[in-house]
C-alpha cells in the first residue's frame, strides 16, 4: 500500500490546525462503561482501583477514568485525539472513523447477541483427541474479542499464537467456556460405539451445550459449523439443554464465540499433542500426511500396534494403511475398526 506525506504551511488568511486535544469527557451508559473495561483489558492496560470511579485505566501517557457519576469517562493525556477516533467513537459511540464503513455494517448483529459458540478441533487430525469447545458471547465479549484479533483458529498461523488468543479468551472478565477433550483411547470407544463421526460430534456437543448452560442457563440459542442434521445435536441433549436454539451455519467460524471455540479447542489440541510427542520420544505432526504415515510405521514398529489405539483415531484409513503395511492387519480386523 502507498503511503503519501504532504507537508502543508498554512495558507495566508486560514487558521492553522488546532493543536491536538489533552483531554476529552464523554457520557457513556454502564453497559458501556463496562465493553470499555473489557476492550482496555483485551489490549494491555494497566488498572487502579479509585474512589467514585468504576476504573481507573493507563497505557503509556494515555489515562482513562470512568466516573460512577453519570457516568462518565475523561480521556485525558497523550494521544486522545486516536483514542477517541480509533476506540471510543466507532466501538461505543457508534461513529465510524473517516473513511471507514460505520461501525457493524459490515457485521451479522446476531454475532453480537448472547449465544454460544461450538467448535472442535482434531477430528481430521489421525493422531490426538478430538476436542470440542464452547464460548458465551455477550455485545460486550464480542467487541472486546474482536478488538483483540479472536479468529477462526485455521486462520491463525503457530500454535504460540493459538496459546496467546486461549490466554486472552480465557481472562476475559465474565468469560464462560467449555472445553470438552476425547482422548483416543475413549474416541476409538465412542467411535464403535456411535459407529458415525457426525453422530460422535453431535454427543460431543450436546455435552459442551449441557456444561455451558449449568453456568449460563438463560442464553438463547447455541451456533456451531454446519456438519451434520441439527437433530442430531438436538436428540443427543439432556432435559436442561432441550429449550435452547440451535443453529447451524457453513463458515460460522467468523462469529465471535465459534472463533473462540475453535481457538481453545486447538490449544487442547495442539497441548495434548506436545505432551505425548515429549512422552513417546517422537513428535506426534498433525493431519493425514505421508509424513504422518510415515511416523505412524515407526511408532508401530517400535511399539506395537496396541499403541495406535493410545494416540490415533483407528478408524481412519491411514491407521489402515499403517497396521498393512507393518503386517498388523490381523490387530487391525481383530480390534473390529
Amino acid at each position: 500500500m502507498a503511503v503519501q506525506m504532504t507537508f502543508d504551511m498554512p495558507l495566508a488568511g486560514h487558521a492553522p490546525m488546532p493543536p491536538p486535544k489533552t483531554i476529552h469527557t464523554c457520557p457513556l451508559s454502564l453497559e458501556q462503561v463496562e465493553k470499555l473495561r473489557t476492550i482496555l483489558i483485551s489490549r494491555g492496560w494497566e488498572f487502579q482501583v479509585k474512589p467514585y470511579m468504576h476504573f481507573f485505566a493507563q497505557r503509556d501517557k494515555l489515562s482513562v477514568a470512568a466516573y460512577e457519576k453519570g457516568p462518565k469517562i475523561v480521556v485525558q493525556g497523550k494521544g486522545v485525539d486516536d483514542f477517541v477516533e480509533f476506540i471510543l467513537e466507532p466501538e461505543l459511540v457508534g461513529v465510524s472513523a473517516p473513511g471507514a464503513a460505520p461501525a457493524g455494517a459490515l457485521e451479522n448483529p446476531d454475532d453480537f447477541s448472547p449465544h454460544f459458540g461450538i467448535d472442535e478441533s482434531g477430528k481430521g487430525d489421525l493422531f490426538g483427541p478430538l476436542v470440542i469447545a464452547g464460548a458465551y458471547v455477550d455485545p460486550s465479549i464480542a467487541r472486546a474479542w474482536q478488538a483483540a484479533g479472536i479468529m477462526d483458529s485455521k486462520k491463525i498461523g503457530t500454535d504460540s499464537k493459538i496459546r496467546q488468543l486461549s490466554r486472552v479468551i480465557l481472562q476475559t472478565p465474565g468469560v464462560v467456556q467449555s472445553v470438552l477433550l476425547i482422548g483416543p483411547e475413549r474416541y476409538n470407544e465412542l467411535y464403535q460405539k456411535f459407529g458415525n463421526l457426525n453422530k460422535l460430534l453431535a454427543w460431543g456437543h450436546a455435552r459442551v451445550i449441557e456444561n455451558l448452560l449449568e453456568i449460563k442457563p438463560d442464553c438463547p440459542r447455541a451456533l456451531s459449523d454446519q456438519f451434520a442434521n441439527p437433530r442430531l445435536i438436538q436428540n443427543a441433549l439432556l432435559e436442561k439443554g432441550r429449550g435452547i436454539q440451535l443453529d447451524q451455519r457453513t463458515k460460522a467460524e467468523s462469529d465471535p464465540a465459534v472463533a473462540a471455540a475453535s481457538i481453545l479447542a486447538r490449544a487442547k489440541f495442539i497441548d495434548w499433542l506436545a505432551r505425548e510427542s515429549e512422552a513417546l520420544g517422537m513428535v506426534l505432526p498433525k493431519g493425514c500426511s505421508a509424513q504422518v504415515k510415515e511416523l505412524g510405521m515407526k511408532l508401530v514398529q517400535r511399539d506395537g500396534p496396541q499403541v495406535l489405539a493410545k494416540v490415533a483415531k483407528t478408524h481412519f484409513k491411514t491407521a489402515s494403511e499403517i497396521l498393512s503395511a507393518t503386517s498388523c492387519t490381523q490387530f487391525l480386523l481383530r480390534k473390529g475398526e
